[in-house]
């Protein structure tokens, strides 16, 4: 009896001495015995060896508390001992970098795992413009190790020097340490407000010498406390709707111009030079 086809030839495991590769472009292989691992929960479809696996929580009191307030963040899990690990998420495709004593902001949702070695919290995003919006949250990874994101579809690196950048809040994956971001509000003028907008309002906007990652997918977030894609927005003040970055509130036409920040109906004129160092 024998079994015909190109199946177990053409997927068959790959082989490499890197402790993070992609298996394919939906799937990531870990090698777990080069050290411990935090991985997305639930994102384990295979594993080869004695692997255990086990849930920490947020990493302390303070995170939880950031985790809980901002909705940004991952459920992560910590992977130990000596194997194969296979992860993926949703068929996403994955992304795999390294990084040497740097950092990068990330959208949690995009996260899929890193090294033990890599330090991560929640950070605000430094950002004069997202006064306009809530406040803007995502996650910084910074260290020595690797790093494995996810993105719905090929995603485009952008080099931010060479142009003036912006991105739409939820197809922006992640940009690299160096970069500085506002937020710009473009309403498109009256006469778009009135026929319904572009659904563009409100883009993040960046400056500096790195690059900005951004996937051809946008998010749909939940309400504040529970979001997922995109970078979480929370209420800028007592009272205040919080509105997901990307989608325009009822009081947009009344919105207040800022440093950097563009007035309703007003092409965004903020240059670098203007943006927060």
């Amino acid at each position: 009896m024998a079994i015909h086809g190109e199946l177990f030839r053409a997927y068959a495991e790959q082989q490499t001495s890197e402790v993070f590769s992609r298996q394919n472009s939906k799937m990531l292989k870990v090698q777990v015995g080069a050290g411990a691992v935090w991985a997305k929960a639930g994102a384990m479809v295979a594993c080869q060896g004695e692997i255990r696996m086990s849930n920490k929580g947020s990493g302390g009191l303070g995170k939880l508390f950031k985790k809980a307030v901002t909705g940004e963040g991952a459920s992560l899990m910590k992977c130990e001992g000596e194997g194969d690990l296979f992860l993926a998420d949703s068929a996403s495709d994955v992304q795999v970098l390294y990084l040497e004593n740097d950092s990068i902001s990330v959208n949690g949702d995009s996260i899929l795992a890193f090294s033990e070695s890599i330090s991560w919290n929640i950070n605000r995003v430094q950002a004069r413009g997202a006064a306009m919006t809530g406040d803007l949250y995502n996650m910084t990874l910074s260290g020595t190790g690797y790093v494995a994101v996810t993105t719905k579809g090929e995603p485009v690196a952008l080099d931010v020097g060479s142009a003036p950048t912006y991105g739409d809040p939820q197809a922006v994956v992640l940009w690299t340490g160096g970069v500085r971001m506002d937020v710009r509000i473009d309403t498109g003028g009256l006469g778009s407000m009135i026929r319904g907008g572009t659904g563009e309002t409100f883009q993040m906007a960046f400056c500096g010498l790195v690059f900005v990652v951004v996937q051809p997918w946008e998010t749909v977030p939940k309400a504040p406390g529970g979001l997922t894609g995109g970078f979480a927005a929370v209420p800028a003040r007592p009272g205040a709707a919080a509105f997901p970055a990307g989608r325009a509130g009822p009081d947009a036409a009344n919105a207040v111009s800022a440093p950097g920040v563009a007035t309703p109906g007003i092409p965004f004129s903020g240059a670098c030079a203007h943006l927060p160092a």
